[in-house]
């Protein structure tokens, strides 16, 4: 409970304002009366203090408070706190003169003071305030407390913004700025000059003795922000970046903070606008289960349903510190959302039951999943147990519950399968597919898309695990090639798709074009301060079981549309024969169930005919086809 004491302290301050600024409403109101009639020759009628003046300081102080004059704070004054006092006095003007004439019909009040009075007074409230963050902002320069001297990149308005913020802070001292446009060299921006271009970065940091660069262009594309890090890393400085827009919008930053450049700053990714108004009428006040709640995906998928007006989210997990990280997130994060954690495996039909009937889960993201592709080569009877027979029970259990929607999380390794983890998810797809169709109203959506970047397993974080070793950091092969999406963008169209209210999708996301993954590794290294191959060797080690150089992303059989949002196409899914993708899953649960592998195997091939594992070693000799997003050129943004 706060001391009596302390709240007095709080208060002074304000007090001495209200007292500074009514003081100076008495001056600008009697001031001005007294030169009116001195320029006249004439003694004031109006008496320094009378019921008029009070009426007048009475009047003025209300509407003050009431537009909120108090809530500003002198240190940080700016030009939206001098039109809200120039609001204020207009508004005060108004309230005198009602006051004034039904007090005495506005006797003895000059009309030229009337017109006077409120730029007057705006003047004496606003220069004090002006001169106060003056004499704070030179003390901070003055006083030693001025640290780090920064030298900013990008003269625009995220430039001007960071350098008033930098001040504001006092441990960072700005020294200039950097920027291409030739317009802006030699002008000064909040009394800071612009001193040249961004590839002379190395000699003027030198010049001006910056020990920290900051990047202020948040709006760059990678390939300018890679030249951007490349003048960067030249000089050998720490550099940091400003936040992006959607960084800000979505919670990932906070305004004035500055970040390291991650490598998703690099390749190419442009920041995903969805139309939160259509996200937002599907899942608004909806309840929604996520299996695999605690994994890269299914976490996110949780906190983009929680900020997006779900109203309780079901978690199902089988790591229990997972579940405990990410149940505990969400009640700290978003009070207002029920979370109701179920431990257990999404493969057991009484734990998906058991999770449906305390969530009531209108739709069901189905994110649970084995993902390793290596690992799942010699892991065959796991991958289909997890990948298939799992997913057939939710689906199941989903139908019978009543779900209104089933969204399956699948990948590109779906279209044309070479491993088993490719083989596993296309007939998981399959089965979601088969369910919908078997009758009731859930419909069946499967969103596909690669490599979700720094997710856990991928090699984001094996990459910044080796650096920080001293390497080396090994690459499959030099041409090997991924697509890659970060893990935000992911599942923010994920829900964009689901709500988009096909029924029985499957929706392919745009992954932008893909990565050599040696410019991956050696972009990090760079990163991190060290060169390749100088501080950090890469070493080549060959593809590993059920990798290829390339992946593709489309099948020929599968006819592509637009969709309302520019980065999801819609494929017409491909006809399946519906008793034999029903039949198959007695068959696989007894291969499983006697651990066979070799029947597995046959069953796998018999239910997807187009796996062929074979293609996997035999693309190593032959360059891989890219396929481009279709027609990504020809739809608007």
């Amino acid at each position: 409970m706060t001391k009596p004491s302390e709240r007095i302290a709080s208060w002074l301050p304000r007090a001495a304002v209200v007292v500074h600024d009514l003081a100076m409403v008495w001056i600008a109101w009697t001031g001005l009366h007294l030169v009116r009639y001195a320029l006249r020759s004439e003694p004031s009628p109006l008496a320094q203090w009378s019921p008029e003046t009070a009426l007048v300081l009475l009047a003025q102080g209300l509407v003050f408070w009431r537009v909120g004059l108090y809530r500003g704070i002198w240190r940080f004054a700016s030009v939206p706190d001098f039109l809200n006092i120039l609001k204020a006095c207009l508004f005060g003007l108004v309230m005198i003169s009602v006051g004034l004439f039904l007090y005495n019909r506005m006797d003895q009040v000059s009309r030229t003071v009337l017109l006077l009075y409120p730029f007057v007074l705006t003047a004496l409230l606003g220069l004090p305030r002006l001169l106060y963050r003056m004499w704070k902002d030179h003390q901070i320069d003055q006083s030693g407390q001025a640290g780090l001297r920064v030298l900013v990149l990008g003269a625009g308005q995220a430039g001007e913004a960071l350098v008033r913020d930098l001040r504001r802070t006092g441990a960072y001292t700005p020294v200039g700025f950097l920027d291409d446009a030739a317009s802006l060299r030699g002008s000064h921006l909040q009394g800071l000059p612009v001193l040249g271009r961004i590839d002379e970065v190395e000699r003027i940091a030198r010049e001006t003795a910056a020990g920290l660069l900051v990047i202020a262009m948040p709006s760059l594309d990678a390939a300018a922000m890679r030249r951007v890090v490349a003048a960067c890393e030249e000089t050998g400085l720490p550099f940091r970046r400003v936040p992006r827009l959607d960084d800000l919008l979505e919670g990932r930053s906070l305004p004035g903070e500055l970040k390291e450049v991650a490598i998703e700053d690099l390749l190419g990714r442009k920041p995903v606008t969805p139309d939160w108004k259509a996200i937002r009428s599907w899942l608004g006040g909806r309840s929604v289960l996520v299996t695999g709640a605690g994994g890269s995906i299914g976490s996110e998928l949780c906190r983009q349903c929680a900020r997006h007006g779900a109203a309780l989210i079901g978690l199902l997990e089988i790591d229990e510190l997972a579940l405990i990280r990410i149940q505990a997130e969400l009640e700290r994060d978003y009070p207002g959302v029920q979370c109701v954690p179920v431990l257990g495996d999404c493969g057991d039909p009484a734990v998906v039951r058991h999770a449906l009937k305390l969530s009531s889960a209108d739709s069901v993201f189905h994110a649970a999943a084995y993902k390793q592709v290596p690992l799942l080569e010699g892991q065959l009877r796991e991958a289909v147990r997890n990948n298939v027979l799992a997913t057939e029970t939710v689906a199941v259990e989903s139908r019978n519950a009543g779900v209104a929607s089933l969204v399956l999380i699948s990948t590109d390794k779906a279209v044309d399968p070479v491993n088993v983890l490719g083989a596993t998810k296309r007939l998981a797809e399959k089965v979601c597919q088969a369910q919908a169709l078997e009758g009731g109203t859930m419909r069946s959506v499967t969103v596909r898309f690669g490599n979700a970047l720094d997710s856990a397993g991928s090699v984001v974080p094996l990459f910044r695990e080796q650096i920080l070793r001293g390497g080396p950091v090994t690459v499959t092969d030099p041409e090997v090639t991924r697509y890659f999406m970060t893990i935000p963008e992911a599942c923010q169209l994920i829900l964009q798709a689901a709500a988009m209210g096909s029924p029985n999708a499957i929706y392919t996301l745009d992954m932008g074009e893909p990565v050599p993954i040696k410019l991956l590794a050696e972009q990090m290294i760079r990163l991190a301060g060290k060169q390749p191959g100088r501080d950090i060797a890469i070493v080549y080690t060959g593809l590993r079981p059920g990798e290829k150089l390339h992946e593709t992303l489309f099948h020929a059989d599968e006819r592509y549309r637009p969709t309302g949002h520019p980065k999801i196409l819609q494929a017409e899914a491909r006809a399946i024969m519906l008793e034999r993708v029903l039949a198959i899953g007695p068959r696989l649960r007894a291969a499983v169930d006697c651990y066979d592998t070799e029947e597995l195997a046959l069953l796998l091939r018999e239910a997807v005919p187009e796996f062929d594992p074979h293609d996997a070693d035999g693309e190593r000799g032959a360059p891989g086809a890219v396929v481009a997003f279709p027609a990504r050129a020809s739809r608007k943004p």
